[in-house]
């Protein structure tokens, strides 16, 4: 079962888009994978300390995107392949890359000295 122990709910972020964030990056990082069933929506929701509406969301999002299938009394589980976290990889580095290039900019930093920290912190 996909575990939410080290779910992370950030500011400003509504809380079923970090649900799949959360899923989407344990996939991305080999953690969750194909046929992992998900908490039922009761568990989830009361481990959160959520409304069940607010799960039901994020796991219809899942559904439409294809990561996740539910059958009616069944767990919901994941459909993964090499193709679908592929996709999850790319969606999620351009995401925070973007966040991080604002950031950035936002504290008047140029590209140059941009690259240049992330040279510096990525020796580190």
């Amino acid at each position: 079962m996909i575990s939410f122990d080290n779910f992370i709910q950030t500011d400003g972020v509504p809380i079923y888009l970090a649900i799949i964030r959360h899923i989407e990056r344990g996939a991305a990082a080999g953690i969750v994978k194909n046929g992992d069933e998900l908490p039922s929506r009761r568990m989830l929701s009361a481990l959160l300390g959520v409304n069940p509406n607010t799960i039901q969301k994020a796991y219809r999002i899942l559904e439409e995107d294809g990561l996740v299938v539910s059958h009616s009394g069944a767990k919901s589980v994941m459909t993964l392949d090499d193709e679908k976290i592929s996709r999850i990889r790319r969606e999620l580095i351009a995401a925070d890359a973007g966040d991080f290039i604002r950031s950035m900019t936002a504290m008047g930093l140029s590209k140059s000295e941009t690259l240049s920290l992330l040279d510096r912190l990525w020796k580190e």
